[in-house]
């Protein structure tokens, strides 16, 4: 069985281990995937928008951009034991292959503090050259919490969601992982418009509260 470090994914890579079914972007049913915020959710929002406004980040390192313009808005997503994560550790078994790694952020339940599988996938877009595809890296990281999450609830279908960030960008990813079980399961992605980090903030938290809504629901209603 090969392992297949999140970094290393391509699109060729991809489509050897599953079968990949990438769908157009429909931005109507993303306009469908929000909460409203709170008055103080707001209030907080317009904090982070408010540092932002004058900062050059186009050339912001990348950790100094997550702290100010991704994390942040990540937080904003917590309910109830769902928090938001750094640096989170991923390593999942297919019945062909292995993928591990690490992805940039999750949202995720929590239990005495430890992280459970995450719901939510954050990839931040690494500069250079030879920088990892940021698609493909977080597909690998996508895979590997559907296929943690099925382990823990073994539904046919696992949903899961995912978000790159290209500087203070984000673009989203509906994925559904099937036929888990078999040497080549499917993966199937719906993709969202990209939404500016200062401009969209609010319909970035928005979603971001619709998914973690939407996953608590779901395990309310078992």
């Amino acid at each position: 069985m090969c392992t297949y470090v999140f970094s290393q994914l391509s699109e060729e890579i991809v489509k050897t281990l599953v079968t990949l079914n990438e769908n157009y972007i429909v931005p109507e049913e993303w306009e469908k995937m929000r909460i409203p915020l709170t008055a103080e959710e707001r209030r907080r929002l317009d904090d982070i928008k408010s540092t932002l406004y004058h900062r050059h980040l186009v050339v912001m390192n990348e950790t100094t951009l997550w702290a100010r313009a991704i994390y942040p808005m990540l937080v904003l997503a917590e309910q109830g034991h769902i928090q938001a994560w750094s640096g989170v550790p991923l390593k999942a078994s297919y019945l062909a292959f292995e993928l591990e790694g690490e992805a940039d952020g999750a949202l995720a339940p929590a239990l005495g503090g430890r992280i459970r599988p995450p719901y939510l996938i954050v990839n931040e877009a690494k500069r250079g050259i030879h920088a990892p595809d940021p698609q493909f890296q977080l597909y690998g990281e996508m895979l590997a919490a559907a296929r943690l999450n099925w382990e823990k609830d073994p539904n046919p279908e696992q949903e899961v969601f995912g978000c790159y960030t290209v500087n203070d960008s984000w673009a989203f990813v509906r994925g559904v992982v099937s036929e888990i079980e078999t040497d080549k399961p499917t993966f199937t992605l719906e993709f969202s418009p990209v939404y500016n980090g200062i401009w969209d903030a609010e319909q970035i938290v928005q979603l971001l509260k619709f998914i973690v809504t939407k996953h608590l629901e779901e395990i309310k209603n078992g």
